[in-house]
């Protein structure tokens, strides 16, 4: 910082030029367009559907509401909209609401500009402090946006018609910079009305003052899609002052959703136990979300978040972690029977809408059998299960569970040769008993879907047998 102008006559001389937030916004949005590069990291899936819209609306310097859904990153694409921002701004000194040094709004910049002239002392603001976040709730007041008059000012002797009394809101807190309004519906309709000059007049009043503040402010507003938040309404003026809605979704594809998992999820491994999560167990959890998303049984206005998936995918590894700290492996990677455990992260993250009370629990245990039945089909050949099949129509039972290391549930390879091929197309080569056993126990339960093995379950533990 120390190169830095640090007085108004320097930052002249400097041949820095001042640029509205949304022109500043503009041209690094350009800049990163131009050169092929997205516009934030860590956001996937909306390569092709919403960044086009998001870039067109920042190119064009709208305001922007997204529309969407729990769990479609709105908050954190507005979050993430601070990278297009100038890495430093420079402000007057002081200034509460980030005073231009060319432009001063305020009272106190003002003044100081008048006294001091080129000698006026510039801070520097980095881009991250220039960014301001409101979870609109029924209670927000206007003086919680917009501002109020301070009693400890007046109470310090100024007068109440002294614009130094007052207390400035978030809303010109973040003058020159990003404000975003969570949930916008749940914001009461006549705090609503204190938004509208905001959006189309640029400028802020409190109360009864004569003071009118022409702000410098990109306004991003998330909600929920109208036919879901009852709970309150954007009111019609203040959405026609949006310059355009964006309509976001979960991810169109499996393999997306996985990507989404493998960036979210925090670490498996735990102390010396390494947990190794398969390819095809991912899949299973991605394709459960998908299914849920599309079940009768599932109350689709409320959505299915991709948090689902990341709850899910924690949940499944940490019963693999459980698993092996009581049978004292180190190596575990997870396995059909810690599908169970998924209940419990999924009971609370979506909405069953069923007839008969207590079946919630059965309709989540179906749709994770169509999921490991969809990815079993995806996967294996039919033509390496007819071995396979035939083997136990001799006889053979086999027993897997929770209490079933993984090195004893391997020796079903040297009773049932046959297993060896589809098993090599799950662990890609990965001939650790951890993920042999995983992949027989995936191939016996797919089998068992498909109608072709019997399964008795009995707690955690199971025998697979023929059929005949």
């Amino acid at each position: 910082m120390s190169h830095r102008p640090a007085t108004l006559g320097q930052l002249k001389d400097s041949g820095w030029e001042s640029l509205a937030v949304k022109e500043e916004v503009r041209r690094n949005a350009v800049r990163k367009i131009a050169a092929g590069e997205p516009l934030f990291d860590h956001v996937l899936g909306y390569e092709a559907t919403v960044m086009p819209q998001l870039e067109n609306a920042l190119l064009a310097g709208h305001d922007i509401i997204f529309l969407g859904e729990r769990g479609q990153a709105k908050t954190r694409m507005i979050r993430s909209l601070t990278g297009l921002l100038d890495e430093w701004m420079p402000v007057i000194a002081g200034s509460e609401i980030n005073d231009d040094p060319y432009h001063p709004v305020s009272r106190h910049a003002r003044d100081l500009v008048r006294e001091r002239g080129e000698d006026t002392p510039i801070d520097w603001v980095h881009r991250d402090d220039r960014y301001g976040e409101k979870l609109a709730t029924p209670d927000t007041s206007i003086a919680d946006l917009i501002g109020e008059v301070d009693p400890i000012k007046v109470a310090e002797g100024r007068y109440l018609s002294d614009e130094l009394t007052l207390h400035y809101g978030l809303v010109p807190r973040t003058n020159r910079g990003i404000f975003a309004i969570n949930e916008l519906p749940d914001l009461a309709e006549r705090i609503q009305v204190g938004l509208l000059n905001v959006l189309e007049e640029r400028d802020v009043q409190v109360r009864g003052y004569k003071i009118r503040l022409p702000l410098d402010v990109l306004l991003v507003a998330s909600a929920n899609p109208d036919d879901y938040t009852n709970r309150g309404r954007i009111i019609t003026p203040l959405k026609d002052r949006f310059g355009s809605q964006i309509r976001t979704h979960y991810p169109l594809e499996i393999d997306t959703e996985v990507e989404i998992m493998r960036q979210e999820a925090r670490p498996a491994s735990v102390g010396d136990v390494r947990v190794t999560m398969p390819d095809y167990m991912e899949e299973v959890v991605a394709q459960f979300s998908h299914l849920a998303r599309a079940s009768s049984h599932v109350n689709q206005r409320s959505g299915v978040s991709v948090r689902l998936s990341v709850s899910n995918f924690e949940v499944l590894a940490a019963n693999a972690v459980r698993r092996a700290l009581r049978s004292g492996e180190r190596d575990v990677v997870p396995r059909v029977c810690d599908l169970e455990a998924l209940a419990a992260s999924t009971s609370g993250k979506i909405e069953i809408e069923s007839l008969e009370e207590g079946r919630e629990g059965q309709i989540i245990e179906n749709m994770l059998k169509a999921a490991v039945l969809g990815v079993f089909k995806n996967r294996i050949d039919p033509t390496q299960l007819r071995d396979v099949v035939s083997a136990f129509d001799e006889g053979l039972l086999v027993h897997t569970g929770e209490d079933v290391t993984s090195a004893d549930e391997v020796t079903v390879l040297q009773q049932v040769p046959a297993l060896r091929a589809p098993v090599a197309t799950l662990t890609g080569g990965d001939e650790s008993p951890a993920a042999v056993a995983a992949a027989i126990e995936f191939v016996l339960e797919g089998l068992h879907l498909s109608k072709r093995l019997n399964k008795d379950a009995v707690g955690s533990r199971a025998t697979f047998r023929s059929r005949a």
